[in-house]
């Protein structure tokens, strides 16, 4: 198939510049956070929570418009060129893969600037650089599994892998998003200990739902490519499985969010829990929606989009249940309410 082309350009071409100045203007804002404040660096790693959750979702429509293999080589999108030329495929679909290995280059771009500003801070913070530093190399490993994944020609198991290490990724950049709030100190509980069970139970609910999301994936018709590898399962039986779990976190969603309002539990941990209790409801509306309608292309993509939405709603809740707290001092029930921390000492 000849190349897609705009005034006189290839679509690649257009996609390696859209990238590129993707990346210039994430260089140019990063000057703001040469010196940066509270502000800037939960502006950025905001972004970085957007960035690895949209690149699962575009990762989706690369499966649904069956153009997983439209580059057939990587890092090389095929044997003789790193750009789409003569792929054997039609233009759009390797225009639409190789659109989304570009993005890569924006997500890494996005990682590494908030690893240099959690660096940069005065003084510097050992846990946010931690995990700040966990992101990129969580993008470069997100490269390296989607090598694997186009070199065994887009199995199921690396497919799946790749979409769970984007979640992985997700839920570092959501507690860098919440603890770069807070001061340097130890977790303590700002909730009572059955809310915090109850948002243990979900994180680890809601990840078995991911994953069992995956192997629908795997069994259903969107495998990326119309040659590629299919789990040979039932499809309407690992259905049910992930039906089961997503009531689960519905139940969960719900017990959460009565135990936060009865309990007086702070106005994030309250509003974490609604959010995830209404995200849930529209995911599990969608779902039943999509199932009904045999797997339309739009709702898988807009599922996956609502996938995401979950993890990041079920991992704010999480981290809405404990504060980090300087050495020598403690959540008080009024302070955490107020969302202000007090001294034992003074309190004594």
């Amino acid at each position: 198939m000849e190349d897609i082309v705009l005034l006189g350009v290839p679509l690649w071409g257009w996609q390696i510049a859209v990238a590129a100045v993707g990346v210039l203007a994430l260089v140019l804002l990063a000057r703001t956070i040469w010196n940066p404040t509270q502000k800037s660096l939960r502006a950025w790693a905001l972004g970085n929570i957007a960035v690895n959750a949209g690149i699962a979702v575009t990762g989706a429509t690369v499966r649904v418009t069956s153009s997983g293999l439209g580059c057939s080589e990587w890092p090389k999108c095929t044997p003789d060129s790193f750009v789409p030329i003569d792929t054997g495929h039609a233009a759009l679909n390797a225009a639409i893969e190789f659109g989304n290995r570009t993005l890569t280059f924006v997500v890494l771009a996005v990682a590494v600037i908030t690893l240099v500003a959690v660096l940069r801070m005065a003084p510097r913070r050992r846990d946010l650089v931690r995990l700040a530093a966990i992101i990129p190399f969580g993008v470069l490993g997100q490269g390296v599994v989607g090598g694997i994944t186009v070199w065994t020609d887009l199995h199921p198991a690396s497919v799946a892998t790749h979409f769970l290490l984007s979640m992985v990724m997700v839920f570092v950049t959501v507690a860098l998003y919440v603890r770069c709030q807070e001061p340097e100190g130890r977790p303590q509980l700002a909730v009572g200990p059955m809310l915090h069970t109850v948002s243990i139970g979900l994180v680890v609910v809601g990840f078995l739902l991911l994953i069992a999301g995956t192997v629908v994936t795997g069994t259903g018709p969107h495998g990326g490519d119309a040659a590629a590898p299919r789990w040979n399962l039932d499809l309407s039986a690992v259905t049910r499985v992930h039906s089961v779990l997503g009531w689960l976190v519905l139940a969960g969603s719900v017990l959460a969010t009565v135990i936060a309002f009865r309990s007086g539990a702070s106005r994030i941990a309250r509003t974490s829990s609604v959010a995830l209790l209404v995200i849930v409801l529209l995911q599990g509306v969608l779902g039943y929606t999509q199932y009904a309608l045999e797997l339309p292309e739009g709702l898988v993509v807009l599922h996956v989009l609502g996938s995401a939405l979950t993890w990041v709603a079920v991992s704010r809740l999480y981290f809405a249940t404990t504060r980090l707290v300087p050495p020598g001092e403690e959540v008080t029930a009024a302070a955490d309410r107020a969302g202000e921390r007090s001294s034992a000492a003074s309190a004594g």
